[in-house]
């Protein structure tokens, strides 16, 4: 049985695989009269329309449950719901606070658990992520190229390092001190194999990059800290000034919803090197791979 929980759940060949499955334009209905459950704890438009939408494509049916019907912990423990969910739905996909109730959900549940967001990963995110990469720069290969993050070293950070490094960039993460990455983190990059520097300096990060990426300086759950962080992360915004130390064909990502004018403003975001709104669609594609390449790994067939 296997789960996603990060990225580095997937060897480098089977991420690449996944990204061949998500530009299939016709899919197989893998999925055909099964159920997919959808457990959100914490709201998304993008991730819970992307999930939707892809479990039909594979002829399957999403069912989509909130915070109020879970209870996790409160109404059932997170092992007893996994046992419950596994015996109607062929996947669970679950939005979480706390990336260890899907370690729970993973060693219990007799289906795939699939990570939605978590405090720790947003691997769906990432394969996202590393879909554009591979459409916008990739034609002729992506090893040699550099990615930039600017911003907090966060869920979304952590898993996108690692599908930069299994798609062959070199990436560079400038984070204000006592925002980076901790040494378990940056050792699990190591032995993933991914080429990672961790900076201070958003200019020295972004120099020469082919794509700079940024995310919200305050995550949901983290509204308490939303004037401590910004004050912090003053001089980390992704403007046209940022821009220019980049490579002039650089394109620019963020995995939304932003807050323009923080971390970036509308001047990059709407201008001609964002690439966002592609990069949102790709969620479905990118949902849709991997879903088809778990259910194939996982013994079924359309």
């Amino acid at each position: 049985m296997r789960h996603l929980l990060d990225i580095d759940d997937l060897t480098f060949e089977e991420l690449n695989r996944v990204l061949v499955l998500a530009e299939k334009s016709n899919p197989p209905r893998i999925l055909n009269d099964k159920g997919v459950a959808l457990l959100f704890e914490k709201p998304s438009s993008r991730t819970r329309s992307s999930a939707e939408i892809a479990v039909v494509q594979l002829g399957g049916h999403p069912m989509y449950i909130t915070a109020r019907e879970v209870g996790f912990d409160v109404r059932e423990t997170a092992e007893d719901l996994a046992r419950t969910l596994a015996g109607y739905h062929s996947v669970i996909g679950a939005r979480v606070f706390s990336h260890g109730v899907l370690q729970r959900m993973a060693e219990a549940s007799t289906v795939p658990v699939v990570n939605l967001l978590s405090d720790l990963a947003h691997p769906l995110q990432a394969l996202a992520d590393a879909l554009t990469l591979k459409s916008e720069l990739g034609q002729s290969g992506l090893e040699g190229r550099t990615l930039a993050y600017v911003g907090d070293s966060n869920n979304v950070a952590r898993s996108l390092v690692l599908a930069a490094g299994a798609v062959g960039m070199t990436v560079r993460v400038a984070s204000p001190s006592g925002y980076t990455f901790d040494a378990a983190t940056v050792e699990r990059f190591s032995q993933y194999g991914c080429d990672f520097t961790a900076l201070e300096d958003p200019a020295e990060a972004v120099k020469g990059a082919h794509a700079v990426y940024t995310d919200v300086w305050a995550s949901m759950g983290q509204e308490d800290q939303k004037e401590e962080r910004r004050a912090t992360f003053k001089d980390y915004t992704v403007d046209e000034k940022l821009m220019t130390q980049a490579s002039p064909e650089a394109i620019f990502l963020h995995c939304l919803p932003a807050k323009r004018g923080y971390e970036v403003t509308d001047a990059v975001l709407d201008g001609p090197a964002s690439r966002v709104w592609v990069q949102s669609a790709n969620r479905l594609h990118a949902t849709r791979g991997f879903f088809l390449w778990l259910l194939e790994h996982n013994g079924f067939t359309s």
